[in-house]
């Protein structure tokens, strides 16, 4: 595989639905961390949870498909994600 398809990416992960069960923030967490992707829930509420989530793009992926799926005791109807610009350093 080329360098260019292990970019390293950032943004805003949009979960919507029914996502207030208590087991979803900690298997989030879980997930990502399987995965080796950074994370930070910034916004948790009974129908939305939004967080920063950064590693390789086709990591990122897995873990929207793997949040679409989640728990049995969720409901995901959308997701959203939009891009986090990068700082300057």
């Amino acid at each position: 595989m080329s360098e260019q398809n292990h970019r390293f990416w950032r943004e805003r992960m949009t979960i919507l639905g029914d996502v207030e069960a208590a087991s979803f923030l900690p298997w989030i967490e879980r997930h990502a961390a399987k995965l080796g992707l950074a994370q930070a829930i910034c916004f948790a509420g009974p129908d939305c949870i939004e967080l920063d989530i950064a590693g390789p793009a086709e990591l990122v992926d897995m873990m929207e498909m793997g949040c679409s799926l989640g728990p049995i005791d969720v409901w995901v109807e959308a997701i959203r994600r939009v891009p986090i610009e990068g700082e300057s350093g």
